[in-house]
């Protein structure tokens, strides 16, 4: 990685699994753990790869406000074991997980650029959007429900001048 900070903040980056490009230069891949797993699944032999540019936790960003002009947002949104292949995929939510979703909003936004956009991604498997929704402040302008079981959220805010 060179010494200039890309302007988009994937801060959960997990196996980059919606990306086009998992390797793009435009963004700075961030996620608080490394690892490769390779497991027999119904679907036949998978293997999972989390491999960040850096080793971040969400809820304590490294980088001075307003670093970047996009911000993706991707928690951890299940209660699986800690090795089921759910969990090794997406990550876990734990006991306390209001307050580290909560402070992964705050430091999103504290690093987002005024005028930038965050994208939030969230799927509703376990918690309700709307009680995710209600960890933070900031209003989201819009989003979308997808998927086969429309569970998944796309939302989007935008940071304005203060």
């Amino acid at each position: 990685m060179s010494d200039k900070v890309p302007p988009v903040l994937d801060a959960c980056c997990g196996p980059r699994m919606f990306w086009f490009d998992r390797n793009d230069g435009r963004a700075l891949f961030v996620d608080k753990r490394r690892e490769r797993c390779v497991a027999d699944t119904r679907e036949g032999r998978r293997e999972i790869v989390v491999d960040p540019d850096l080793l971040v936790d969400f809820q304590k960003l490294p980088f001075p406000d307003g670093t970047f002009t996009l911000v993706v947002f991707d928690p951890p949104h299940t209660f699986a074991g800690p090795n089921g292949w759910t969990a090794k995929k997406y990550g876990t939510l734990k006991t306390g997980w209001e307050e580290e979703i909560s402070a992964g909003f705050r430091e999103c936004f504290r690093v987002l650029a005024p005028l930038g956009t965050l994208i939030f991604k969230w799927n509703e498997h376990r918690v309700p959007v709307s009680r995710v929704l209600a960890l933070t402040p900031e209003k989201p302008l819009f989003g979308q429900r997808c998927g086969t079981t429309a569970k998944t959220h796309w939302i989007v805010f935008h940071k304005a001048i203060r």
